[in-house]
């Protein structure tokens, strides 16, 4: 079983991609360690959250996603 994780704004192009599968379960070194070091230093910005399986975690670090959910990662919104 898989765990999607989802690249959104800024992330995205970072990435060059929409979304990821991975081997599940996925806690937060584990989702480090799989993003690579530039999203990594991004996800460490208090501005940038995570969401798994619908939720926005309100400690990101507690993540613990298991097979099947998706992980959204959620750069901080601009614009008005």
């Amino acid at each position: 079983m898989t765990v999607t994780i989802h690249f959104l704004g800024p992330l995205r192009d970072m990435t060059g991609e929409d979304s990821r599968e991975v081997d599940g379960p996925l806690d937060w070194p584990g989702l480090l360690a799989t993003v690579g070091p530039e999203i990594a230093g991004q996800l460490g910005e208090a501005r940038v959250n995570v969401a798994c399986a619908g939720k926005v975690l309100s400690d990101k670090t507690t993540l613990n996603a298991k097979d099947g959910d998706e992980v959204a990662l959620l750069p901080p919104v601009s614009g008005g």
